[in-house]
């Protein structure tokens, strides 16, 4: 299938922490965005926040992204569709269903009205995550494409509620990307779009909004900021961590990913390299050294990182370019400074 480059793009779960700049990259490049939300309130918040360039966004209004058809309307008359609308939390007491449910109806029910309605979409873009490639091993390993996570599918049918939370979320990524790939291989030659699934690990970086409501943080933004503002074991923040992108190159993944032709059927792992919390503290510090110190022993060239992704893919088909550390920490320290978090 060509690319994108120009048009309209329907994007579910428009008001999101990655999905806010994804609308942005694709105004400030001159596409039509056609937002899908939960209710005209959230729609009518989200074009206030783009200003003159709202002229350019539609509002499509889906209430129940797991409903049946919920984006029969949606769909029609766009060139490319950009799914990132996938329930997202941790809580350690909820049924699995709770996550699972809606991330994969959601996702089969895009792909299924968009076989039926939506005659010009060219490509569809599906924002999975890491946490369908890694599993919870106690040895350093280097992941690829090629890997599933199957710890956590296998955790979450054997212990139900009773799984982790982070199993319970994990589960619910994987089985939604594999739905999209099954949907694929079911229609094979059939299909008059491409697919691409973007697997991004820990997504930092600053919010196109300010909030100053904590709990309406993005989950990786309050885990950021209560790891630097501290205190925290010293420990856990020379030992915990994974792998990171800032915010607004996923973003710019999103983007690529309709423009390139290479990205047809392709499934991208979108990671800029490992971190610990102690590497974030340290950057911080250099910019406010009032900030907690945290474990001053630590060095950074002895770290151990148990989870490596090979990237690859995302710089030599989609062209990305990455965020230092350093830039992102400076972004997110200047608004949480903003909205007197610091």
């Amino acid at each position: 299938m060509p690319s994108v480059p120009s048009g309209t793009i329907l994007l579910t779960g428009a008001n999101g922490f990655i999905a806010s700049w994804i609308t942005r990259i694709l105004l400030d490049q001159g596409y039509t965005v056609r937002c899908s939300v939960r209710s005209e309130a959230k729609g009518a918040a989200l074009k206030k926040n783009f200003g003159k360039q709202a002229d350019r966004i539609e509002i499509a209004i889906v209430p129940d992204i797991a409903k049946a058809c919920a984006f029969d309307q949606a769909v029609q008359g766009v060139d490319a569709v950009i799914h990132t609308a996938s329930p997202c939390h941790l809580n350690p007491d909820s049924d699995p269903s709770e996550l699972i449910g809606p991330a994969v109806a959601g996702t089969t029910g895009l792909l299924q009205s968009a076989l039926k309605y939506g005659t010009t979409v060219k490509r569809v873009v599906s924002t999975s995550s890491c946490a369908t490639i890694f599993e919870f091993v106690p040895k350093p390993c280097v992941y690829t494409e090629e890997n599933w996570n199957e710890l956590s599918v296998k955790t979450v049918k054997e212990k139900g509620r009773e799984a982790g939370a982070d199993h319970k979320y994990c589960a619910s990524k994987v089985l939604a990307e594999r739905a999209v790939w099954d949907f694929v291989e079911s229609h094979k030659g059939k299909l008059p779009f491409d697919v691409v699934t973007l697997c991004p690990p820990h997504v930092f970086g600053p919010s196109l909004v300010l909030e100053k409501d904590f709990s309406k943080l993005n989950v990786s933004q309050q885990m950021w900021l209560s790891a630097v503002k501290g205190p925290k074991d010293n420990e856990f923040l020379v030992t915990d961590g994974h792998e990171w992108a800032d915010v607004r190159d996923v973003a710019m993944a999103h983007v690529l990913a309709i423009q390139k032709e290479a990205a047809a059927n392709q499934r991208i792992i979108v990671a800029a390299g490992p971190w610990k919390w102690q590497d974030w503290l340290n950057i911080a510090r250099t910019l406010d050294d009032k900030l907690p110190a945290g474990n001053t022993s630590y060095d950074p060239a002895k770290a151990v990182h148990f989870i490596r992704y090979n990237s690859t893919k995302s710089t030599d088909i989609l062209g990305l370019k990455f965020r230092r550390m350093e830039d992102t920490t400076k972004d997110m320290v200047a608004q949480f400074r903003e909205e007197g978090r610091l």
